[in-house]
């Protein structure tokens, strides 16, 4: 049984179409009735928009196997609070759509997703807001935004030093928080009662930003290295033992070959 992440690991970041073996390792998990959850920290599109584009180039994904953070929103805001977001431009309409109203006078939480163009400006107005009492909240929590053959800091790195910068603590909606795994895992039990974490494997192009915390919770980490890593020894020497991923792969290719 799998969690499957989709930016780097199903789709190429720069392309973003399917990764090497992406297409044949979804129809093989389907045609085998393995239970499985794709699990994508994407916010630019409304869900169903994004899940429709990846059924168009191929990853036959049913709406009950997909889950994402903007599914997860409502329930770490409401709609009654004002929000100051900073994310692309796409992220920010899909947000008005959802019915969020955006303050960026007198917000009472500071949204954040990613972007590749964040300015010091932004930075300064963030610090504001949360020094004058907003909540901060990240959309997720990766380490490294890949796009365009370039790598910018995740949000889990914005989060962590606006932390720093103002002693504000933060919550996350998406990957790695627990709510999302524990969402994802009571979808999974869906297709197959009385799974538990440490049935499954997740596999992820992210360490840091996935495969650690769904390790903690006792699944069993696959690292990809098609995504945010050119090889494992930029991240993997610098991980304590118990952070390592428990298997190492090329692609979905490789992994597929191997089962």
């Amino acid at each position: 049984m799998y969690f499957v992440d989709v930016q780097g690991t199903l789709i190429e970041d720069n392309t973003k179409l399917p990764t090497r073996g992406a297409v044949a390792f979804i129809d093989y998990l389907n045609a085998h009735q393995i239970p499985y959850m794709v699990i994508t920290n994407s916010t630019k599109n409304p869900s169903d928009e994004f899940l429709g584009y990846l059924n168009s180039i191929g990853l036959n994904i049913p709406r009950e196997h997909y889950l994402d953070p903007l599914m997860m929103l409502e329930s770490h805001i409401d709609k009654t609070r004002k929000v100051a977001a900073y994310g692309s431009a796409p992220f920010l309409h899909v947000l008005q759509a959802m019915g969020y109203t955006l303050d960026f006078l007198n917000p009472d939480v500071v949204l954040v997703a990613i972007k590749d163009d964040f300015v010091s400006d932004e930075y300064a107005q963030i610090i504001e807001f949360l020094l004058g009492g907003a909540q901060l909240i990240g959309m997720h929590e990766t380490t490294l935004y890949a796009k365009n053959h370039k790598r910018y800091p995740g949000v889990g790195a914005i989060l962590k030093m606006l932390e720093f910068a103002t002693s504000v603590s933060y919550t996350v909606v998406g990957k790695p928080s627990i709510a999302f795994f524990e969402e994802a895992l009571s979808r999974l039990s869906l297709q197959k009662a009385g799974i538990k974490f440490s049935d499954i494997t997740i596999i992820s192009d992210d360490v840091k930003g996935d495969l650690i915390g769904a390790q903690s919770l006792g699944m069993k980490g696959v690292f990809v290295l098609s995504g945010k890593y050119r090889s494992a020894d930029e991240i993997i020497p610098s991980l304590k033992p118990h952070e390592r991923p428990a298997e190492i792969y090329a692609d979905m290719q490789a992994i597929l070959e191997s089962l």
